[in-house]
């Protein structure tokens, strides 16, 4: 029963640190566009001259 003395303030210790995480990840804009990187990472970061693509067939 003596180890709930350090395992309570430690279990409140983690779970603070873990309400504070979450807020400043609200805080910072990390939840507001949610759907950006998904279609971001379909999408092609370079322009493709007509001449390149006639090159690499």
């Amino acid at each position: 029963m003596e180890i709930l003395v350090y395992l309570i303030p430690i279990a409140l210790f983690l779970g603070l640190v873990g309400l504070g995480a979450f807020l400043w990840c609200l805080k910072s804009g990390q939840f507001e566009d949610l759907d950006g990187a998904a279609e971001r990472i379909l999408l092609d970061d370079e322009e493709v001259s007509p001449d390149d693509a006639k090159t690499a067939a």
